[in-house]
């Protein structure tokens, strides 16, 4: 497993209710691009439905980081693109389907003017730790 430190909140800063200050992890690094709201076919999900794209977003990672060897549990960090903020409870909504509350990562939530098609609303990437491989207790 891989070996994770998680500070909610470290002394002198004000506790965050959605996501760790801090995460710390030794292993290897998969790094997951931003994901759209596209499906396998790519076309949009949820044209104007934020609450849409959110899932299909979440759906997405999960299959990178599968592809990787690795699920929500190594994830450390999550990077959301929003072209509103509104948008953050669907996108809260949709992570806590895949990651629970005790187990948040480091986050960082970034309006964007627009993102590479005016129909997406989001785009969210990651960044997880994977055990090293041949590693030894």
């Amino acid at each position: 497993m891989t070996e994770r430190i998680r500070i909610a909140a470290p002394a002198g800063v004000a506790p965050a209710a959605q996501y760790s200050h801090v995460v710390a992890a030794t292993g290897r690094l998969v790094a997951v691009s931003g994901q759209p709201a596209l499906d396998e076919n790519g076309e949009l999900v949820g044209r104007d439905d934020p609450a849409a794209q959110a899932r299909q977003v979440f759906a997405n990672l999960s299959r990178c980081l599968a592809a990787a060897g690795a699920g929500f549990e190594h994830v450390v960090k999550l990077t959301y693109f929003v072209t509103d903020m509104a948008h953050l409870p669907a996108v809260r909504a949709a992570r806590s389907a895949h990651i629970p509350d005790d187990r948040l990562p480091a986050s960082s939530a970034i309006q964007v003017a627009g993102l590479v098609s005016p129909d997406f609303l989001m785009e969210v990437e990651a960044l997880a730790v994977l055990p090293e491989t041949g590693a030894t207790a």
